[in-house]
């Protein structure tokens, strides 16, 4: 399973961004999908994920209300809309993907892009 992030970038504070992953090779076992992510010292942080087959989505507090995931099943792509975003929300973002139950543990992900930075401006 390939991962493809793309859509990160710079944007002012109260703006907004999509990120998209595009996800290809033998992805018929997979079903939860999430977006992660991680500052230069950090650890990998848990931003929200989506069940591939039943659609259900889960997001962290800092996030709710402000970011939302979707899937495209026929794309075979997700994305995550990012509103209103923070300077807090600078960071690089994650797409991974695994087998099974959507998780929150990043550990618990089989498959990961290779990640886009975003950045917000004050």
């Amino acid at each position: 399973v390939q991962l493809v992030e793309s859509g990160g970038g710079l944007v002012q504070a109260g703006g907004s961004l999509r990120l998209s992953c595009a996800a290809s090779g033998s992805i018929f076992s997979i079903n939860a999908m999430g977006w992660y992510r991680q500052a230069p010292g950090k650890e990998r942080e848990f931003v929200a994920a989506v069940s591939w087959s039943g659609g259900a989505t889960y997001y962290a507090d800092s996030v709710k209300g402000r970011f939302t995931i979707s899937r495209d099943n026929a794309k075979n792509t997700v994305y995550l809309q990012m509103n209103i975003v923070t300077p807090e929300d600078t960071d690089v973002y994650y797409c991974a993907a695994k087998v099974g139950a959507v998780v929150i543990q990043p550990q618990l992900y089989t498959y990961w892009g290779q990640g886009t930075q975003v950045t917000v401006s004050s």
